[in-house]
């Protein structure tokens, strides 16, 4: 391997006495950055340039890869998949643990106090750095290599950020009665798993620095300290593809999947383009974000009294007020070296203070707080879509369509004294939710064609959760507001959902691998309207979860991780390392390699050409899980005449409870337009497990 880039760093060495040997000179123990136990066996070290070309092609290196950064990426939400406050719960969902790989926690939340829980589960083996614990957050550790803190300066898995603590309340914080966002959003505010415990792994500490080789530690110890499920909503900070075992999201949650464990991760916020999606392992499960039908309007009443309707989270009252109109290209800051061009952005500095002050803003895009800088009263920004996600700003602002905003510039030239005012938001009801958010990254998956990615869908749009007051409510700088709640959306948002649901499950049975959990979780998850997302199900999976069906899914496509081995076999990877990997002896040449389309998924994806015949077979292996006497009949949906779908057999007689039945799908035709979706669909009766088909040209 060649000279790498300045900062990059060797991850996964197996021994560091083979470092030491290639270098030629004795590492102090600080060099260790982290000593992966267990799991990893390995270490990883900051080598410069020249050291890392040496070791790079040295016997025991799996795998080298920059050492990249990443960034972080719900009331209403619950009720409105179905899942009430009163839902049926076991007792076991006490002893469920939880870890959350974020920024932190903010333990003082009414999310995470822990009166009426007992001590944690007896299985448990973490502990707390610098933190003090409860019998709710039972976990809580911190991980920064470089020593380079977050704002706060502080060595402590205590959240500073906000991201850690909403994604950690959403998947198992406490009933909070009138939470809000300065009154909007007000209810009860819950997590999917009231009952469940926390582990939390502070790996950010900031909104855009979170280590690979930190990320990697975090798994590892929540792997080592016992959790049930993993939650991971954190993202490059772009979009990359990389090879499997150079991700560091499909590593962690390889090794989590080897001992038990079910990874959640979020699908990135780089959509609506396609190829986006940065979660695309086979043994996690990547979540996308769609809507809820709660949306937060905001109005603007200009002085001609034309009223416009836009989004935005508004906790601002101007109380009827009519302020000084001014378009920002109107107002640039000529004596700092800025022209209309620019300041028309609302650029940091763009604008003159002295025609902006006291003003609101009609901005082309709001890139950061120029606006704020300058000292407007309030801001008016464009929007792609009326479907868009809403956000909040440190000042009233509303976004508004393009149509609108041309309405608004013309009045702004037809009046000497053009005013306005906004109104703080009010909640709206969105009849089309849900739908997959425009921000949500999109498949197909860019490694394996074959393999459907995102997996699922759940709420990930003006979600409500706890939220450290220290942290600013908005990420706009000089955003000075204080609140213990906070509304946001991302996937981010949607991936603890996700999470919550696997937990839920996983509290009625306890002893399921995590693929019989995922596939519980899609085989049941709600078909979403391709007509609100022409990417099907490259948007939005399999489908937006249902942890109440998901309980009882009939059937489950169950995979083991020799079945994970014989698939990257066939995928190419050599045998040295999967060793290092799974740490088990492997030989690719001994066994039956797999092709992706043998993968025993609860899903089905082929990657043809248009206007090419083609016929293909995928093999799956379905468990008994429901009525210990019960008989399947296969039922394919085709809505387009362009695939013929055939089950052998299409009818499966099962005996008794964990009984296995094979069959195959063959999948003939010819398609003509880039997608092509189908679903194959074994009912009892009264169970109803429901797989996607994919066929398509992209």
């Amino acid at each position: 391997m060649g000279d790498l880039p300045k900062g990059m760093e060797v991850t996964e060495l197996h021994h560091i006495s083979m470092v030491q040997g290639v270098l030629g000179r004795n590492f102090a123990p600080e060099a260790l950055v982290h000593s992966y136990r267990k799991s990893f066996n390995g270490f990883a070290v900051r080598l410069t340039k020249e050291e890392a070309k040496r070791v790079g092609g040295m016997d025991g290196v799996i795998s080298m890869f920059e050492n990249k950064r990443h960034r972080p990426q719900t009331t209403r939400s619950w009720d409105f998949i179905g899942f009430p406050q009163q839902v049926n719960r076991t007792s076991l969902e006490s002893d469920i643990i939880v870890g959350v790989i974020d920024s932190g926690i903010w333990p003082e939340s009414d999310s995470f106090k822990d009166q009426g829980f007992g001590p944690p589960p007896r299985k448990w083996k973490g502990s707390c750095q610098n933190f003090t614990c409860n019998n709710k957050i039972i976990g809580a550790k911190y991980f920064r290599v470089d020593g380079l803190l977050g704002e706060d300066g502080t060595m402590s898995p205590r959240d500073s950020v906000g991201h850690g603590t909403h994604c950690a309340s959403t998947v198992a914080g406490n009933w909070v009665n009138s939470a809000s966002l300065f009154g909007l959003g007000l209810g009860t505010a819950r997590g999917g798993v009231p009952s469940a415990r926390i582990a939390v792994y502070k790996a950010c500490w900031s909104s855009d620095s979170c280590y690979e080789v930190d990320i990697l530690a975090a798994f590892e110890e929540a792997i080592s300290d016992g959790v049930d499920i993993l939650s991971v909503s954190l993202g490059s900070l772009s979009v990359v593809h990389r090879d499997l075992f150079e991700d560091v999201y499909a590593i962690g949650s390889f090794h989590a999947m080897k001992n038990g464990i079910l990874t959640s991760l979020a699908a990135m916020n780089s959509g609506p383009q396609l190829f986006t999606i940065s979660s695309f392992a086979p043994w996690s499960l990547s979540v996308a974000a769609s809507t809820i039908d709660r949306k937060f309007f905001t109005k603007l009443q200009l002085g001609n009294s034309m009223v416009f309707e836009g989004v935005s989270v508004n906790a601002f009252d101007l109380h009827d007020k009519k302020y000084p109109l001014i378009y920002s290209g109107d107002a640039p800051n000529i004596t700092g070296g800025f022209n209309s061009s620019i300041s028309s952005y609302c650029v940091q500095n763009s604008l003159d203070e002295t025609l902006v002050r006291g003003k609101i803003v009609v901005c082309d895009a709001l890139i950061d707080n120029g606006a704020l800088k300058a000292g407007a009263v309030g801001v008016i920004a464009p929007t792609i879509s009326p479907k868009d996600v809403a956000y909040g700003f440190p000042l009233p602002l509303t976004s508004l369509t393009r149509k609108d905003g041309k309405s608004i510039r013309s009045y702004l030239n037809s009046t000497s004294n053009p005013t306005a005012t906004i109104f703080k938001s009010n909640e709206g009801k969105d009849s089309l939710s849900p739908y997959v958010a425009s921000f949500s990254s999109r498949g197909p998956n860019p490694i394996t064609p074959d393999i459907l990615k995102p997996d699922l869908t759940a709420p990930g749009v003006d979600i409500l959760a706890a939220w450290p007051p220290k942290s600013p409510v908005s990420t706009v700088k000089g955003d000075k507001r204080e609140s213990d709640f906070n509304i946001i959306s991302g996937t981010s948002m949607a991936c603890p959902h996700a999470s919550a649901a696997a937990a839920y499950v996983k509290s009625f049975h306890p002893t399921w691998s995590p693929a019989a959990i995922k596939s519980a979780l899609m085989t049941t998850a709600a078909p979403m309207n391709p007509e609100l997302n022409p990417e099907a199900e490259f948007a939005y999976g399999a489908g937006q979860i249902n942890p109440i069906k998901a309980l009882s899914p009939g059937l489950v496509y169950d995979i083991s991780e020799s079945d994970y081995v014989r698939f990257l076999c066939g995928q190419g990877y050599g045998t040295k390392t999967l060793r290092r990997i799974t740490h088990d002896v492997i030989n690719c040449k001994k066994i039956k390699n797999e092709t992706a389309r043998s993968l025993n998924l609860p899903s089905f994806a082929f990657q043809t050409s248009i206007s090419k015949s083609f016929s293909i077979v995928f093999h799956r292996t379905v468990t008994n899980v429901g009525a210990a006497m019960s008989v399947y009949k296969a039922k394919v949906i085709v809505p387009s005449s362009l695939l013929t779908i055939q089950v052998t057999p299409d009818v499966l007689s099962f005996s008794y409870v964990d009984e296995k039945k094979s069959f195959k799908v063959t999948i003939e035709g010819r398609i003509t337009v880039p997608i092509v979706s189908a679903s194959l669909i074994w009912d009892d009766g009264n169970v109803q497990v429901r797989s996607p088909i994919v066929v398509y040209d992209l």
